[in-house]
């Protein structure tokens, strides 16, 4: 029988993390469009004894996401999915953080729903940052449309404008979309026996975040931090004890929910706080 495959899409510090931990005595299959890194971090786990296969994916492509889904498939049971590829608004266009960020993720939640194995679960990365997406952005007419709009419809929507929205607006409305997204998905992981949930990360010290840091919004982003109930930045590892547990037996009866994992940061900023 073979053994239970285990998909990390995304190698940077969150996925590189919880490929180690979930890895172990399992078929790990990691995809990342960058080749390049993709060859670096299977290397090292190789070398520290995980059964590794690579895939190169653009999740902004259907036909992509679908090869890698039928390719984990054919492993053996897709018993773990999880999501960490994702682009920053320092790194990017609005248009590619919509497409990355926001298409990715529903992509991924469709094709990797057909073939996940009963009793298998998946983690899609969302963010602190849809939690401050400014109340009011969204009606409720547009959120059911970011919840349940077939994926390839997403970046048509009326409301999805990258020139309007400009990087730091598509991100957070990209990544509250996740957790919409997660939510309209589990009913159909279920069907399959399968669970699916979010985590949000806060300020993560990955090069992803560390480039945030350095960038005009770095001095707000350390303000909330040191304004939060840990003052300090979260870790790849902290991320990866979140998502072992929503992928593990302890979470069988938690699905289609968001884990708010930044340290106290949103709590700290909670109004009427002193």
């Amino acid at each position: 029988m073979s053994p239970d495959v285990v998909v990390v899409i995304g190698v940077g510090g969150m996925g590189q993390a919880i490929a180690r931990r979930q890895g172990m005595g399992k078929t790990l299959l990691l995809a990342d469009f960058d080749e390049k890194a993709l060859s670096s971090v299977s290397g090292e786990l190789e070398e520290f004894g995980h059964t590794v296969r690579t895939r190169v994916v653009d999740v902004s492509s259907r036909a992509s996401v679908a090869a890698l889904a039928d390719a984990a498939a054919g492993l053996g049971p897709v018993a773990q999915v999880v999501h960490t590829a994702g682009l920053s608004p320092s790194q990017a266009s609005a248009t590619a953080i919509l497409e990355v960020d926001l298409l990715g993720t529903a992509l991924v939640l469709e094709e990797f729903g057909r073939v996940v194995a009963h009793g298998g679960a998946g983690v899609m990365i969302a963010s602190m940052a849809g939690y401050l997406l400014p109340p009011g952005t969204l009606s409720a007419e547009q959120e059911g449309a970011l919840a349940h709009a077939a994926a390839d419809d997403l970046l048509a929507l009326d409301f999805i404008d990258a020139e309007k929205l400009g990087p730091r607006g598509a991100y957070p409305l990209s990544k509250y979309a996740n957790r919409l997204r997660v939510q309209a998905a589990s009913t159909e992981w279920g069907r399959r026996g399968a669970r699916v949930n979010s985590i949000s990360p806060g300020v993560i010290s990955t090069p992803m975040g560390r480039e945030e840091l350095a960038s005009d919004s770095g001095q707000f982003m350390r303000a909330m931090v040191n304004a939060s109930g840990t003052g300090r930045l979260g870790t790849p590892d902290d991320i990866a004890a979140a998502a072992a547990f929503l992928l593990g037996p302890d979470a069988a009866f938690v699905t289609g929910t968001d884990l708010l994992v930044d340290g106290g940061v949103i709590a700290a900023m909670q109004p009427g706080r002193q």
